[in-house]
């Protein structure tokens, strides 16, 4: 399968296609990264997570639709799984001759080199969802149990929470947070560090305050003022 002409023929397809939209194309492309990696069969298994992903697509449902519309305007085949353990299965069709859109094979398709080399892509998209959910917990639970495990005060779990999931789990409202348990740690650092500090400050002033209204019980009035 030629891969330049395939992706010119598919461009100047899109260009005239006024049906599409950017996440059309998106999740076209995602599509034959897939097709890529797996050499360029006829079909192949895809991962719907893994997909979205590729795509930029936060939304099932936009995913479904958007694969829906590729289908039903010829541009691949989808062939849906209902088999949670099973993929589902993808046909992309060629558009790499000149005579136009073929599924079949010709002498122009020559199978040839992929555009990525051979390498476990799908691990590293798996490696980058793991290490985005532990950017946040996933609920409040798993906070207050993280509190616990450590012996911190179980109130500063729920504190710690409310105050990150107000601001999107970001620092200074622009930087994301890449861990949160190393952010729940610096958080009771400072917890502790002000309580110490207020401790301090009560001995201090309670050291240094005299009350003026604190008289001996047996004073002797026979001493001269």
């Amino acid at each position: 399968m030629n891969y330049i002409r395939h992706l010119n023929t598919v461009f100047q397809q899109f260009s005239k296609d006024s049906r599409l939209n950017p996440t059309h194309v998106s999740l076209y492309m995602a599509l034959f990264q897939y097709w890529n990696i797996n050499r360029f069969p006829e079909e192949f298994y895809i991962n719907r997570e893994e997909v979205m992903a590729m795509a930029k697509i936060g939304s099932k449902a936009t995913y479904h639709r958007c694969l829906r519309r590729l289908d039903e305007w010829k541009y691949l085949q989808y062939m849906p799984s209902h088999n949670p353990f099973k993929g589902s299965k993808i046909r992309l069709l060629k558009f790499c001759t000149t005579n136009g859109t073929t599924t079949g094979t010709s002498n122009e398709q020559v199978v040839e080199q992929a555009l990525v080399p051979n390498i476990n892509y799908n691990k590293q998209i798996k490696t980058e969802n793991k290490r985005s959910k532990e950017r946040q917990p996933k609920n409040e639970d798993v906070v207050i149990k993280f509190f616990k495990k450590n012996k911190w005060p179980i109130m500063e779990g729920p504190k710690f929470y409310n105050h990150y999931q107000g601001v999107g789990w970001k620092v200074g409202r622009k930087s994301t947070i890449e861990d949160w348990k190393a952010m729940a740690k610096k958080w009771m650092l400072r917890a502790m560090e002000s309580d110490q500090e207020g401790a301090f400050l009560g001995r201090s002033n309670k050291k240094h305050k005299t009350d003026f209204l604190d008289i001996t019980i047996n004073k002797n009035y026979e001493e001269p003022l």
